[in-house]
Protein backbone atom coordinates (compact mmCIF):
# COMPACT_ATOMS: atom_id res chain seq x y z
CA UNK A 1 0.00 0.00 0.00
CA UNK A 2 1.59 3.24 -1.12
CA UNK A 3 -0.32 5.20 1.47
CA UNK A 4 0.69 7.01 5.01
CA UNK A 5 -1.43 9.20 6.94
CA UNK A 6 -0.08 12.57 8.33
CA UNK A 7 0.28 13.49 11.94
CA UNK A 8 -1.91 11.71 14.61
CA UNK A 9 -3.84 10.36 12.03
CA UNK A 10 -4.55 6.33 11.93
CA UNK A 11 -5.45 3.74 8.84
CA UNK A 12 -7.57 1.46 10.10
CA UNK A 13 -9.16 -1.81 8.35
CA UNK A 14 -12.81 -3.06 9.81
CA UNK A 15 -13.33 -6.45 10.74
CA UNK A 16 -15.89 -8.62 9.03
CA UNK A 17 -19.44 -8.21 10.18
CA UNK A 18 -20.95 -11.40 11.59
CA UNK A 19 -23.25 -13.00 9.15
CA UNK A 20 -25.06 -14.75 12.53
CA UNK A 21 -26.15 -13.68 15.71
CA UNK A 22 -24.69 -15.48 18.82
CA UNK A 23 -28.43 -17.35 18.60
CA UNK A 24 -27.46 -18.38 15.32
CA UNK A 25 -30.03 -16.05 13.26
CA UNK A 26 -28.52 -15.33 9.75
CA UNK A 27 -28.42 -11.49 9.40
CA UNK A 28 -29.26 -10.00 6.06
CA UNK A 29 -26.58 -8.02 4.41
CA UNK A 30 -29.03 -4.40 4.30
CA UNK A 31 -29.97 -4.97 8.05
CA UNK A 32 -26.01 -5.38 9.40
CA UNK A 33 -24.46 -2.55 11.32
CA UNK A 34 -20.77 -1.80 10.19
CA UNK A 35 -18.71 -3.38 13.14
CA UNK A 36 -16.88 -1.02 15.33
CA UNK A 37 -13.44 -2.62 15.82
CA UNK A 38 -10.42 -2.62 13.32
CA UNK A 39 -6.70 -3.24 12.65
CA UNK A 40 -4.31 -0.36 12.36
CA UNK A 41 -2.23 -0.47 8.98
CA UNK A 42 -1.11 2.62 9.00
CA UNK A 43 0.09 5.30 11.09
CA UNK A 44 1.31 8.86 11.08
CA UNK A 45 4.30 9.82 13.36
CA UNK A 46 2.18 11.65 15.79
CA UNK A 47 1.10 15.27 17.04
CA UNK A 48 3.35 18.29 17.47
CA UNK A 49 2.88 20.00 20.76
CA UNK A 50 3.49 23.66 21.67
CA UNK A 51 7.17 22.85 21.93
CA UNK A 52 7.62 21.51 18.21
CA UNK A 53 8.66 18.40 18.98
CA UNK A 54 6.41 15.06 18.27
CA UNK A 55 3.89 13.39 20.46
CA UNK A 56 4.67 9.45 19.35
CA UNK A 57 1.06 7.78 18.96
CA UNK A 58 0.38 4.92 21.17
CA UNK A 59 -0.87 2.38 18.59
CA UNK A 60 0.61 0.28 16.61
CA UNK A 61 0.65 -1.59 13.25
CA UNK A 62 -1.93 -4.87 13.76
CA UNK A 63 -2.96 -3.59 16.94
CA UNK A 64 -6.87 -4.42 16.93
CA UNK A 65 -8.53 -1.35 18.21
CA UNK A 66 -12.08 -0.35 18.99
CA UNK A 67 -13.73 2.91 17.66
CA UNK A 68 -17.02 4.90 18.55
CA UNK A 69 -19.76 4.59 15.34
CA UNK A 70 -19.96 8.01 13.68
CA UNK A 71 -15.85 8.63 13.78
CA UNK A 72 -13.81 8.71 10.90
CA UNK A 73 -13.92 9.08 7.24
CA UNK A 74 -14.44 6.14 4.91
CA UNK A 75 -11.65 6.02 2.51
CA UNK A 76 -11.04 3.43 -0.70
CA UNK A 77 -6.98 2.76 -1.26
CA UNK A 78 -6.63 0.18 -3.82
CA UNK A 79 -10.39 -0.83 -4.36
CA UNK A 80 -10.32 -1.78 -1.03
CA UNK A 81 -12.78 0.03 2.05
CA UNK A 82 -10.67 1.53 5.01
CA UNK A 83 -10.76 4.18 8.04
CA UNK A 84 -9.21 6.98 8.88
CA UNK A 85 -9.21 8.86 11.98
CA UNK A 86 -7.07 10.69 14.37
CA UNK A 87 -5.82 8.92 17.41
CA UNK A 88 -8.21 10.73 19.86
CA UNK A 89 -11.36 9.18 18.39
CA UNK A 90 -10.30 5.64 19.24
CA UNK A 91 -11.69 4.34 22.44
CA UNK A 92 -9.42 1.61 23.16
CA UNK A 93 -6.74 -1.08 22.26
CA UNK A 94 -7.63 -5.02 22.93
CA UNK A 95 -4.74 -6.35 24.67
CA UNK A 96 -5.00 -10.01 23.55
CA UNK A 97 -4.81 -9.86 20.12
Amino acid sequence: MNFKPLYDRVLIERTKASNKTDGGIIIPDNAKEKPMEGKVVALGKGSRNENGSINPIEVSLGDRVLFSKYSGTEIKIDGKNYMIMKESDLLGIYINN
